[in-house]
């Protein structure tokens, strides 16, 4: 089949090359508009376009699908399908329907559950133990559409967002392509989601990612690892914002004395190996953190450099 890729972010990219990989052909790439990035801000084309560029696909970056020609582009690209992966941008309803089978769409969620930007993040932060991806048809609604195929996948107890989407980018590559084959093929109808068992996953902000140290344990830990890495979550040192990565939680068999036993919410404790930090019920142990304008070190450099009071806290 004849196919028009749309994407933007790194997550996007394995689709990309499993379709270039496979016998269907991608005749044009759709992609964000070169953003600005990086310390120094400088504007950078996305990573899809850099991938299509390297293969010599034509690009259109349109900043709005219902402006620079696109549905012209499109007639004259003529593809049988157009493939949506974090492509980042609402498509237009007199788009839909161009192509005989649509815009499909790999969305890293087991629809209906965590409909939205945010879907792995969500899932982490909920606790969920199992996630997937599917490929379905984009219709005007939000992720609404009638699911083709699926896969599952794990959430492991210590898997961060990135992770997660890592492995599922990968994997659903290869859904993609599965799908196109039997779409071309036949095989494939689309069924409708079920009416039970919606959830959302909106995009998550800066506010979303502060760390409330009052929380229990579990709470505190699915919230740094469903937002690692982006948009990152943080909390504040004697008026600052430190970025925090992964913690651990400090297990119940663990041996616990009293001291780490009584440290309240957002209380720092530091030892000569590690930094406990106190939440609503158990401690968690700090592994990097990140000053405001300084990089990613081990907790407990950090704390060598702040040297904690006795009794200080992290803000919140």
């Amino acid at each position: 089949m004849k196919v028009v890729f749309a994407g933007t972010p790194q997550v996007a990219v394995p689709t990309l090359e499993a379709l270039l990989r496979s016998p269907h052909e991608v005749v044009g790439v759709l992609t964000r508009p070169d953003a600005a990035a990086g310390r120094g801000r400088h504007t950078r084309p996305s990573p899809v376009r850099q991938v299509a560029e390297e293969h010599g696909l034509p690009v259109l970056a349109p900043a709005r699908l219902r402006e620079g020609g696109v549905r012209e582009q499109l007639g004259r690209w003529a593809p049988d399908v157009v493939a949506v992966v974090a492509y980042g941008a609402l498509v237009p309803p007199e788009l839909l329907q161009l192509p005989a089978h649509g815009w499909v769409n790999l969305h890293f969620s087991l629809l209906p559950a965590w409909r939205g930007a945010a879907p792995v993040q969500h899932a982490v932060m909920a606790g969920d133990e199992l996630t997937g991806a599917v490929t379905f048809v984009l219709e005007e609604g939000l992720d609404t559409g009638p699911v083709l195929g699926s896969l599952t996948e794990r959430i492991g107890p210590r898997d961060t967002a990135g992770d997660l989407l890592a492995r599922l980018s990968r994997a659903g590559a290869d859904l993609v392509v599965a799908t196109f084959d039997a779409l071309q093929r036949g095989e494939l109808a689309p069924r409708p989601q079920p009416a039970d068992g919606i959830t959302h996953a909106p995009k998550l902000g800066v506010d979303d990612a502060r760390i409330v140290w009052s929380h229990p344990t579990f709470v505190v830990d699915r919230l740094v690892r469903g937002c690692t890495p982006a948009p990152g979550a943080w909390t504040t040192w004697r008026g600052e914002r430190v970025k925090v990565l992964p913690v651990e939680p400090v297990e119940p068999v663990e041996p616990v004395d009293a001291l780490e036993d009584t440290l309240a919410p957002g209380e720092v404790l530091v030892r000569r190996r590690e930094v406990l930090t106190g939440t609503a019920t158990s401690p968690v142990r700090l592994g990097e953190v990140q000053p405001q304008g300084r990089k990613v070190m081990a907790a407990v450099d950090w704390a060598r450099g702040v040297r904690p009071a006795t009794g200080e806290r992290f803000d919140g």
